[in-house]
């Protein structure tokens, strides 16, 4: 069935038919007996794994990026997801970068997209998430990630501001934050991956991050993104200073800038690269990450999982849980039940 509403939707522009999509998903959220439906159709055996001192119902999440704002977390919730992470979220709205900036490749099962975090800010997000909240039946069971990140505008001296804003709001809200550091697609936001700039910044977000927990008498699990494209001692650094910053998770990776073996002909095109191309490079970082981090803390993979096979192989590589996105644009929402039953 997906597939003859993959070869509709993919006559549409990319960003349009994901706006639709998502749309739809979000209207099947709101209503008790298409929600129900949803559940009935992509219904999975639970596999509860425990990190940051979280209970997941399955090791299987959906990537930031797809839900900017929140707005279908209850429609996502009901396809089979152990957790949600949305955003990439910013202090303030923006536009993001000019269109068109998001490109299939269809050959090489691949997104390009170069964003910019286009979002209605972090006001509107907020309302978001209570509004799904509300009501018994409707709420999500999966668990909710808040990715945050800088506006376009603040200078990386002044990062700091936009990230500790964003975690006094959304910490009594959200299951855990993913601090983005590593999207190639704001100007500079990478650069925050240094090993000084990431340790004054990792070490204000944990003194702020006790103080919301002693406030709100919760946990508010930390974890950090970063880019698949670091060398193997920039890695290692950046690896170091989550640790000794007291970071509750690593996710691993965001989208690449590298272009090897692509045959589409949208491959010149700048932005941030996933899906299958993204495949190797993920796995071989989760496996340099697992290493380096020897269990201290929990890693979640994402990048390039298009198969259940692909999922069962980053588990099999030491990853706690698995975020999918491209995966599902290609695949279809059931991809996410037959990981949970054919892996």
């Amino acid at each position: 069935m997906y597939k003859l509403l993959r070869s509709l939707l993919f006559r549409l522009d990319p960003e349009t038919a994901h706006k639709l999509t998502l749309q739809l998903i979000r209207t099947a959220g709101m209503f008790p007996p298409s929600y129900l439906l949803l559940k009935l159709l992509y219904w999975a055996p639970r596999r509860p794994v425990q990190a940051f001192g979280i209970s997941f119902r399955n090791p299987v999440g959906l990537a930031a990026g797809y839900d900017k704002d929140a707005l279908a977390i209850r429609g996502l919730s009901a396809l089979g997801f152990g957790h949600v992470e949305v955003g990439t979220v910013t202090p303030q709205p923006q536009p993001g970068n000019p269109r068109p900036r998001l490109f299939r490749l269809v050959e090489d099962q691949a997104i390009i997209n170069r964003m910019g975090f286009p979002g209605m800010g972090s006001e509107v997000m907020l309302e978001n998430l209570q509004q799904a909240q509300k009501g018994r039946f409707l709420r999500p069971k999966a668990v909710i990630g808040v990715n945050i990140g800088k506006n376009k505008d603040t200078p990386n001296e002044q990062a700091i501001l936009d990230y500790l804003s964003l975690l006094q709001i959304f910490a009594p809200h959200a299951g855990y934050l993913a601090i983005n550091i590593s999207s190639p697609n704001t100007v500079g936001l990478r650069q925050l991956q240094g090993r000084t700039a990431l340790e004054g910044l990792l070490s204000q977000l944990d003194i702020q991050r006790s103080m919301e927990e002693r406030m709100l008498n919760k946990r508010v699990p930390l974890l950090v993104k970063l880019a698949p494209d670091l060398s193997e001692s920039e890695l290692d650094d950046a690896v170091d200073v989550i640790l000794r910053t007291h970071m509750d998770g690593i996710i691993a990776t965001n989208t690449t800038l590298a272009r090897d073996g692509l045959a589409s002909k949208h491959r010149g095109e700048t932005g941030g690269l996933s899906g299958s191309p993204l495949r190797a490079r993920s796995e071989a970082v989760l496996c340099q990450i697992v290493k380096r981090v020897n269990g201290k803390i929990p890693v979640v993979s994402v990048g390039g999982i298009m198969t259940p096979q692909d999922a069962q192989k980053r588990l099999d590589l030491g990853a706690t849980l698995i975020q999918v996105y491209t995966g599902m644009v290609y695949q279809g929402p059931g991809l996410i039940k037959k990981i949970q039953v054919e892996r």
